[in-house]
């Protein structure tokens, strides 16, 4: 009998959906028809397919508000923020489809004498992606799109915390008119994708989840010689010097550590702050903080929905509780937010001061709603403290002086260094990491280069 994959819901802990999961034979069988469909789906001209593409993002677009309502009962975001996620999705597959012609273009070299002297990126085949459930449309749609647009055939295996996200990215495919089988779910647990990523059925394959589970998958893919692209965890720091316009950092930080219950993995999770603005930056972070309200996500006056289970929010609990015990003082009174409950998915937002590097809230990776908060002497004192992680996804600083900015960022070991910003991807740049945090690029032109391989062509005409 196949095993039964569930959505247990943060937001009542009923079973919101759940799916008989597919065999290993059929797993095999899907990747199968890709491999049939993506030789013909390639051969279709880029402009055909990039309009293809389009309609699908046409569909999320017009399904937005149900869409939004899902992913609320299925992960816990407050809906009045959901919504925003299918704009996000918007915004990014319509640059990279955009930008697919030059992305894709051949390199131009003079001929030297030859018929035809070139390189060439053409697919790679079949891309596994295997999406998290924390942005659950977002993260997938970094590389579905540009994979789809490179002609490669996708099969995106989704997690089970929001499986209907997944099968919504199946009805926007139909929908568009795509031909069967270059796209498709693939509806198995997690034990069986790791073998099926063991067998090879794959080209390349697209990880977003945890340092854990990244190792386990690289491991099961180092039997053959396909690709491998990693995003695993975070904890990324903000750095708020002594020339910084206090108030409007406070405010764009506490988003950007408090925005999807702290569920991003370039969400802010340790802040250093100089001496000379801390006591004031701390006290607009709290004030900012005690007006949120958290609640039921499917009540349009909710700001700060559940964290995504029982489990999670213990977590984090815990990571407080000892940062408490070893001299942390907790700001955030959970009395303050009836909704909050042990036991539950309904987690307080807090904000730790008196922390060190000596606690967990501020080295291992939260995944909720917790920040802590220290105080530096010094642009030193803060690059040492941000470098001191395993981790390296982004960086953010916030001063008025953007020549200093610059100088900073490039002592940081980090994939993506903001000034006076957080928690934000411009589909434009590279996404990328360092240390644990992973490798392999999505997003910009840099990530059709993952997604495609190149081939030259050196061709001369024969004498006469």
């Amino acid at each position: 009998m196949n095993a039964i994959i569930q959505c247990v819901s943060p937001v009542d802990g009923s079973v919101h959906v759940e799916r008989t999961a597919m065999s290993l034979e059929q797993g095999r069988e899907s990747f199968a028809r890709a491999k049939a469909a993506q030789a013909g789906w390639e051969t279709i001209p880029l402009a055909e397919r990039t309009a293809m593409l389009g309609r699908a993002v046409d569909y999320f677009v017009a399904h937005q508000d149900a869409i939004a309502l899902e992913i609320s009962w299925q992960m816990g975001r407050p809906v009045s923020q959901a919504v925003g996620e299918i704009r996000g999705l918007e915004e990014r597959a319509r640059y990279m489809l955009g930008i697919a012609r030059q992305a894709l273009a051949q390199d131009e070299l003079p001929l030297n004498g030859l018929a035809l002297r070139t390189i060439r990126r053409e697919a790679l085949g079949t891309v596994l992606v295997i999406a998290p459930w924390n942005f659950p449309l977002l993260t997938a749609t970094n590389a579905i799109f540009p994979a789809l647009a490179a002609g490669n055939a996708v099969i995106l295996k989704h997690s089970a915390q929001t499986l209907l996200c997944g099968e919504r990215f199946a009805a926007a495919f139909a929908a568009a008119g795509m031909p069967e089988g270059v796209f498709q779910l693939l509806m198995t647990t997690n034990g069986d994708t790791t073998r099926l990523i063991g067998e090879a059925h794959h080209d390349h394959a697209v990880f977003t989840g945890s340092v854990e589970v990244g190792r386990d998958l690289q491991k099961a893919n180092a039997g053959s010689f396909s690709g491998i692209d990693l995003e695993l965890g975070g904890k990324d720091p903000a750095y708020v010097r002594a020339d910084a316009n206090v108030a409007f950092a406070a405010e764009q930080i506490v988003d950007g550590a408090f925005f999807n219950s702290g569920q991003s993995c370039c969400g802010i999770e340790r802040v250093y702050v100089h001496k000379a603005v801390y006591e004031d930056f701390v006290a607009k972070v709290v004030a900012i903080v005690r007006a949120y309200r958290l609640g039921n996500p499917t009540d349009p006056n909710v700001t700060l929905g559940p964290v995504v289970s029982t489990k999670a929010a213990d977590f984090v609990r815990g990571q407080i509780t000892d940062a408490v015990a070893q001299g942390a003082r907790a700001l955030i009174a959970p009395a303050d937010f009836p909704a909050s409950k042990e036991g539950t998915p309904y987690l307080a937002p807090q904000v730790l001061v008196d922390v060190t590097h000596g606690m967990r809230v501020m080295t291992e990776e939260s995944f909720g709603p917790v920040v802590g908060i220290m105080a530096v002497d010094s642009d030193d004192e803060a690059v040492r403290l941000m470098n001191e992680s395993r981790y390296g996804l982004t960086t953010s600083i916030w001063t008025r002086d953007l020549a200093v900015a610059e100088t900073i960022s490039r002592r940081m070991e980090t994939g993506t260094c903001f000034a006076n910003r957080c928690d934000y991807l411009d589909p434009g740049l590279a996404w990328t990491g360092v240390k644990d945090t992973g490798r392999g690029c999505s997003l910009s032109t840099h990530a059709y280069a993952h997604l495609t391989r190149l081939k030259s062509y050196h061709f001369r005409t024969q004498p006469d």
